[in-house]
């Protein structure tokens, strides 16, 4: 797994976003006129390389919205056109964005079902790993899930109470809510390798963190259980240690109505807990190996 430094990155994204304007919610016009050949042919290259590689290991409602949607495979796609299928199925629309937005904005985006879709493609040299999202990771990895009704409701959910939580003081709590789901999530699947399947973004455009998910025996699979989640520090800098499976999407959609107010209070007081740990009360689908593990790090 290849690594950009900070300031590489921050010097990519001034050469991108050079002449754009940004509105107040951090909003940008899709500047289809600065895609060139070279993001074209990035994106023909992670959506066939991805969409071969997630045959029987992603979940079939990841497979449904992408087809329903009708991302094109060849070329980068207009947001504006993607938003024609997804605004009347679900409700939601993709807006621009020049890359990482404030914590509250991108909450209040959430809330009103705006999804903020990074505009520029990763080079060539980083069809592997990027820093931060790219066009590719934000779109072919998060979008489709949202032409499901259930999911869509439950990342309007997310928002809402993730900007509770960022009043509250309890952002971590529901930052890794939105890690070990919206990110790297699993879902129950006996027939499949470990007897899970894949639905989170992080996974499904990663090459390297969809065969660690499903096939690696270094990670710990866990049964979801909101509370134990929300406990969980979780790691940006290696591939997961642990993965939490959802039973099915009707669970996502129970967690939607939860009373996130009165699970704050009482979750904020409690230890937080490191991303390998195992523990007696866990419903363990397969408990990890630990190899290549690093020993520091959560957050």
């Amino acid at each position: 797994m290849s690594t950009l430094d900070t300031a590489n990155t921050a010097s990519l994204k001034a050469q991108f976003d050079t002449g754009l304007e940004t509105r107040a919610d951090f909003t940008i016009d899709q500047p289809t006129e600065r895609y060139g050949a070279v993001d074209h042919a990035v994106w023909r290259q992670l959506y066939a390389r991805q969409t071969a590689l997630l045959k029987g290991r992603v979940c079939d409602e990841f497979l449904e919205g992408l087809e329903r949607i009708g991302m094109p495979a060849d070329r980068v796609p207009s947001f504006d056109e993607i938003n024609t299928e997804l605004t009347p199925a679900t409700g939601w629309q993709i807006v621009a964005v020049p890359g990482l937005v404030p914590d509250q904005v991108f909450f209040e985006h959430l809330a009103n079902r705006r999804f903020p879709v990074t505009w520029w493609m990763r080079r060539p040299d980083q069809l592997d790993y990027l820093q931060e999202p790219d066009c590719f990771h934000d779109l072919f990895g998060h979008v489709p899930l949202l032409m499901n009704s259930v999911f869509a409701d439950y990342m309007h959910a997310y928002g809402r109470a993730a900007l509770a939580a960022h009043d509250a003081g309890a952002l971590p709590l529901l930052a890794r809510l939105y890690w070990y789901t919206v990110e790297f999530g699993l879902v129950c699947d006996e027939a499949s390798p470990n007897g899970v399947k894949i639905y989170g973004a992080g996974i499904v455009s990663s090459k390297g963190e969809t065969l660690h998910s499903q096939q690696s025996a270094a990670p710990n699979r866990l049964g979801f259980n909101l509370e134990r989640v929300m406990r969980t520090r979780y790691r940006i800098d290696t591939f997961q240690k642990t993965y939490f499976a959802i039973d099915d999407f009707a669970q996502l959609f129970s967690v939607a109505q939860t009373d996130f107010a009165a699970l704050l209070a009482r979750v904020v007081a409690e230890p937080a807990l490191d991303a390998g740990d195992v523990l007696q009360e866990d419903h363990v689908l397969t408990r990890g190996s630990q190899e290549g593990w690093l020993a520091d790090g959560d957050i």
